[in-house]
């Protein structure tokens, strides 16, 4: 996760409203293999309180996300 002062300032969103989805400058996106367990998952829709939910497929294929373990048991 990025700091969020960073994230805030590199996206341009809101943190609590930073989305994967429509950024004007594209960053790196990393998805948990264990998402692709799931037929759906809930991102932000680009401010808070506004969600978009996807399938962690199609939410790869818009954002050119790589998929790796990320989560620690």
């Amino acid at each position: 996760m990025a700091d969020p002062a960073v994230a805030q300032r590199r996206t341009g969103y809101v943190v609590g409203g930073i989305s994967p989805l429509g950024q004007t400058t594209s960053h790196r996106l990393f998805i948990d293999s264990a998402c692709l367990d799931h037929e759906t998952m809930i991102v932000s829709g680009g401010r808070r309180g506004l969600s978009v939910e996807l399938s962690p497929l199609d939410l790869v294929e818009l954002t050119d996300a790589e998929v790796t373990d990320l989560a620690q048991v």
